[in-house]
């Protein structure tokens, strides 16, 4: 019988390591060439692993919750009598989503448990209790050890674990790893590195809603968003304050030939930014339709890693949460993030007599080893100016 270890695949972006989200197969199970055989979740998204053998499943190395090392063992496969030896494929890496899964038997998706064929059992997936103390321990306060979570070697309950059962919970812990993970080390580098100032302005945003509202009446099957308005207003103030599009390296600033465009998302594996490449290069509806595509994308944990990387400059649609501003953290490596509250009535002067307005609050967190206040003063402005009267950009568009 041949066994191959199958070790975690370099998964790009200069990932080091997975953590193992679940099983797609099991001990026992037969897998094809290229078949996904686990989900596992990097700083960047989720990503299903296929297998380059054809074989029979032996090993699961790790369990659901483990952190996997890039070229790690993952899983061995015995190939005789099911595929050619030395059939290998490169792994073809496929984002989280709807894909076939292995399939015992009878025809039903099952989870695998790791296989510990060293360690006996006493129930499916749990390694029993070895010290007369611990067990005791439990008899004596009635906790159920099934119900236990051993912090021990291969899931072994320990006098700890026991101890904790008996005192009861004292909070929820969450672990800061995977994409929340990422996300806690890139903001509080951010604010390590970057001296960062914010500015806000409120403006009247009545004129873009009406004419939000004429292109998508002009073209239905295409909608512009809000916030793709916002998107393309950024791009045209970025090519006349070039400075914002920059990032800090070595006591230099490097301007952006293109502007990258970020976006933050919310998902249900927490906040995401994809990134719009050479958005400069598209059309309001363009740039709407990217972002409809992206934030589907990240929802379903689908986004590429490269998708995830190389941004410039973000936007941030706080306003969909209710609230009017926001101090924004900027994204590292990037130098500015603009952010938009929520759209609401308020009074407002207009030619000398008061009205209501469809009023929004614009906010730019800019860093400011890069500008002053005069660079980001007047980008500000200029967005400002676009929202007031989106109009008088069509000699710029």
């Amino acid at each position: 019988m041949n066994v191959r270890e199958f070790p975690l695949p370099d998964l790009g972006e200069g990932l080091i390591e997975a953590e193992i989200v679940r099983w797609l197969v099991e001990v026992g199970d037969a897998v094809e060439v290229d078949q996904p055989v686990v989900e596992v979740e990097t700083a960047k998204a989720a990503i299903e692993v296929p297998v380059p053998y054809a074989g029979v499943v032996t090993a699961l190395h790790g369990e659901a919750g483990a952190m996997v090392k890039v070229g790690a063992p993952l899983i061995s496969v015995a190939s005789a009598g099911l595929s050619e030896p030395g059939v290998q494929t490169a792994p073809n890496l496929v984002g989280a989503g709807t894909v076939k899964r292995a399939r015992r038997a009878n025809g039903r998706r099952r989870n695998a448990p790791v296989a510990t064929p060293d360690v006996p059992k006493t129930h499916p997936g749990r390694v029993p209790v070895i010290s007369p103390v611990v067990r005791k321990l439990a008899r004596d306060n009635g906790v159920d050890l099934q119900a236990v979570d051993g912090s021990g070697p291969e899931g072994l309950v320990l006098r700890k674990d026991v101890v904790a059962a008996i005192e009861g919970p004292k909070g929820t812990r969450i672990p800061l790893k995977g994409v929340r993970g990422a996300i806690a080390e890139r903001l509080s580098r951010s604010r390590r590195e970057i001296p960062e100032a914010t500015v806000w302005v409120d403006v009247d945003a009545t004129n873009l809603l009406a004419v939000r509202k004429e292109i998508n009446a002009a073209d239905p099957s295409r909608p512009v968003g809000v916030l793709a308005l916002l998107a393309k207003f950024c791009v045209l103030g970025l090519k006349r304050f070039p400075l914002l599009n920059s990032t800090v390296d070595n006591n230099e600033i490097v301007l952006s030939e293109a502007v990258n465009l970020g976006f933050a998302a919310q998902t249900p594996r927490g906040l995401v930014v994809p990134v719009i490449k050479d958005a400069q290069t598209l059309s309001t509806r363009e740039l709407s339709a990217k972002l409809a595509e992206l934030t589907d994308l990240a929802r379903d944990g689908k986004v590429a890693p490269a998708q995830l990387t190389g941004g410039t400059f973000t936007v941030n649609n706080y306003g969909v949460f209710g609230v009017d501003g926001s101090a924004a953290i900027i994204n590292h490596p990037e130098a500015a993030i603009v952010g938009l509250g929520r759209i609401i009535d308020k009074p407002w002067v207009v030619d000398g007599q008061l009205a209501v307005r469809k009023v929004t609050q614009l906010t730019l967190a800019f860093d400011h080893r890069v500008c002053d206040g005069e660079v980001s003063g007047g980008f500000l402005r200029f967005i400002a100016d676009c929202v007031e009267h989106p109009a008088a950009l069509l000699g710029d568009l």
